[in-house]
């Protein structure tokens, strides 16, 4: 899929201080990075906080989203969780006119065999009305699906389309390259290594550095899909401290913070998630500040 080629933006979701979410945030952060060259925007990822939304700020959230965009990048739904009939209720019911594809994590805290994430993400491409990226992030879900069960859906399923890869393992992520069957595009869910994946062969990435630097980062990833290493590196090498920091007290916390530096939305998070420290804001506002032309 070319609409998937490039860098697409695992949206946050901001919050006001009273922890409400604050949809004219939204709208800014949503043109922000379309303004700044993203190729395609995912709504309700884990960089959302999805998990602590009710069912009502979560149509709210989305509804902004379709409707800010007003078409002019495809979207991308985050539609996956550990209880499979679930996931296939909300495919056969939930409108997808407005989504170039659905986002599906591994299931989280079940650990499942391999087997039985197979036949879990059988069961959601045989559902889906519209093209499935799998998701493997085994960081959060404490399992690892490993490249043999993703080429096997990629060769069993056509809507199986893409994998967003964040097992932050070069190695692995070289063997969905190597063995994926033609057109299945291996997207780095890794913002430091998602250069060297576009460099291997890989189609991209859903980043989330992607919403805050999306000039910087979506020309580091052109750049590199056109092969010209010595300057994407550049741009790799110039945010690499600031993707650390985004990361080193949990995400969204991070990203927050660099929004709240460039005065488009507050760093408040919901709990269990905090707001980075004091130190930290101060590291990120500084890079942030040292970084506008």
């Amino acid at each position: 899929m070319q609409s998937l080629i490039g860098t697409g933006v695992a949206l946050v979701t901001p919050f006001k201080k009273d922890f409400s979410v604050d949809i004219e945030a939204l709208q800014r952060i949503v043109n922000f990075s379309i303004d700044g060259g993203v190729e395609y925007l995912v709504v309700m990822g884990t960089t959302a906080e999805n998990a602590t939304l009710t069912e009502s700020e979560k149509e709210l959230v989305i509804n902004t989203v379709i409707d800010v965009n007003k078409g002019r990048l495809p979207l991308v739904l985050g539609v996956g969780g550990n209880n499979t009939m679930q996931i296939v209720e909300e495919l056969k019911t939930r409108d997808f006119s407005a989504f170039e594809a659905i986002l599906s994590v591994s299931p989280y805290y079940n650990k499942p065999t391999q087997e039985g994430i197979y036949q879990h993400f059988k069961a959601i491409a045989e559902a889906s009305p519209i093209p499935v990226i799998l998701y493997n992030v085994p960081g959060r879900t404490s399992s690892n699906m490993l490249p043999s069960t993703v080429i096997r859906l990629a060769n069993d399923f056509d809507n199986v389309v893409a994998i967003k890869e964040a097992a932050g393992d070069m190695a692995q992520a070289l063997q969905l390259i190597k063995n994926a069957p033609k057109d299945f595009l291996v997207i780095s869910g890794d913002d430091m290594i998602a250069l060297p994946i576009v460099l291997a062969g890989g189609a991209g990435v859903i980043s989330v550095i992607g919403q805050g630097f999306p000039k910087e980062f979506t020309e580091m990833i052109r750049l590199g899909l056109n092969k010209k290493v010595a300057e994407a590196f550049k741009t790799q090498y110039f945010l690499s401290d600031c993707i650390d920091m985004i990361f080193e007290q949990g995400n969204p916390a991070g990203i927050k913070q660099v929004f709240q530096a460039l005065g488009i939305a507050d760093n408040t998070v919901r709990l269990p998630l905090v707001s980075v420290d004091e130190s930290l804001a101060q590291r990120l506002n500084e890079f942030v500040k040292n970084s506008i032309k």
